[in-house]
């Protein structure tokens, strides 16, 4: 009677791992920058707003932005 070992390495369910592992620690970097971004401009008086050009309308956006550009 014969016997087939199968050794071959499988890296496709690793890789899908870490794949997936890397965009959740991308999304909560991202969701991190958002938080920081939005309440730090949440703290600027109406004053700061105005010399800067912007409104707290813009805080949501603003916000968004740089944490689409967090990698």
């Amino acid at each position: 009677m014969t016997y087939y070992t199968d050794t071959a390495v499988r890296t496709a369910a690793p890789s899908r791992i870490a794949a997936f592992w890397d965009a959740i620690t991308l999304k909560l970097r991202q969701r991190r920058a958002y938080r920081r971004t939005f309440n730090e401009l949440s703290m600027m008086t109406a004053r700061d707003l105005a010399d800067l050009g912007m409104s707290r309308a813009d805080f949501r956006r603003i916000a968004r932005e740089a944490a689409e550009m967090t990698t």
